[in-house]
């Protein structure tokens, strides 16, 4: 008679930084485990196509505002998404509750507490997030992307896991292009995150189109908006350029084993995936990001030697210099490639499993 499969309520929303590495998890765990998703309606967008895991929604809304009529209003939400919750986890008995990340996530695991629910937290920035750090007095233990974690309290530091990025075993499987001394164009990826970046639609074509003037002529493949679709494409092909335009729901695994540089915001999960693909990259932060944490990453990374970093405030003054040198001097992004190869995250995954089975048998 088969054993019958632990529940374990993974609880995620918000954005693809939270979601990916939580469908990562779920995969790597749902041989040995019964995973349900609770998650709000910004989160569902990326799950409504995954039919692996029964999916959970909640309303959920922002804690942290410096508009009090905002907090009100977040109070209410907040109010009502923990009475969903704390109905969802007796219905779905789970052993444990993992928290990705996301404001849904805050919910959910303040009412496993309530429940006496052992529950475990991720983090994959490198400064600790609001909600993390409010949640972490009531966790067993606190998953971190890097040992250079920063905000936790030394009162708590024993709860600290290294779990290394939580990336999708695809990513480990992509053909590596190692990049050559070529006269040829190089390939740029454009990308924006999983919301995607207005900004880099519409102040990157004209750069791209100073660089054409110069005579430095790229590949171009970029993510892009609906809405933005038809002016990209008037610019790219009036320059003539060998371009390619997509939404996010593409895969962008067969664009990252095209690419020879890639422009992107510095969402910790995304810069992750480069690394361990080797691909050189220039990262934007997003300037509203909270905490500033995408320019904490994007400092860190930096630092490393795995990527170059420009502030959105200097991408018109800036980037066009970049390009033409990166251009010139191929070594330079050949150098970012060696100094990435040292790092991997290939051992994240069954790391963290190890973790869990520990906690439940607790």
């Amino acid at each position: 008679m088969e054993r019958k499969k632990k529940t374990i309520v993974i609880a995620t929303g918000g954005t693809g930084g939270h979601i990916f590495p939580s469908v990562s998890l779920s995969n790597f765990l749902v041989k040995d485990y019964q995973i349900k998703f609770i998650t709000d309606k910004r989160g569902l967008r990326y799950l409504s196509t995954n039919k692996n895991f029964k999916t959970h929604v909640i309303n959920s809304g922002r804690i942290f505002s410096k508009n009090i009529f905002k907090i009100i209003l977040g109070l209410i939400k907040i109010s009502f998404s923990i009475i969903s919750s704390l109905l969802l986890l007796i219905k779905l008995k789970p052993k444990l509750v993992i928290g990705m990340g996301g404001y849904s996530s805050f919910a959910v695991c303040l009412s496993a507490y309530f429940l006496k629910i052992p529950i475990v937290i991720y983090e994959n920035n490198l400064v600790i997030g609001r909600t993390n750090r409010f949640l972490l007095p009531m966790s067993k233990k606190i998953l971190v992307s890097t040992e250079s974690i920063k905000g936790i309290k030394e009162k708590y530091k024993h709860k600290i896991f290294f779990s290394g990025y939580l990336l999708r075993k695809e990513i480990f499987k992509v053909n590596k292009q190692d990049l050559k001394m070529k006269e040829g164009d190089l390939s740029i990826l454009i990308i924006g995150g999983s919301q995607s970046a207005k900004i880099f639609g519409e102040c990157l074509p004209q750069t791209i189109k100073k660089c054409y003037e110069n005579n430095i002529k790229f590949r171009i493949y970029q993510q892009c908006l609906d809405y933005q679709k038809d002016e990209l494409n008037k610019i790219y092909k009036g320059l003539n350029l060998d371009f390619e335009l997509f939404t996010f729901t593409n895969n962008l695994l067969k664009y990252y084993e095209k690419a020879d540089l890639v422009i992107t915001r510095s969402g910790a999960s995304s810069i992750a995936e480069l690394v361990n693909l080797n691909i050189p990259f220039i990262t934007v932060p997003l300037p509203s990001s909270a905490d500033n944490h995408q320019l904490k990453n994007a400092i860190y990374f930096e630092d490393k030697g795995y990527c170059l970093l420009l502030e959105e405030k200097y991408v018109f003054e800036k980037l066009f210099e970049m390009l033409k040198d990166l251009n010139k001097d191929r070594n330079q992004l050949i150098l970012l490639k060696e100094k990435m190869k040292k790092h991997s995250d290939e051992e994240a995954l069954p790391r963290t499993k190890e973790l869990i089975n520990k906690v439940l048998n607790e």
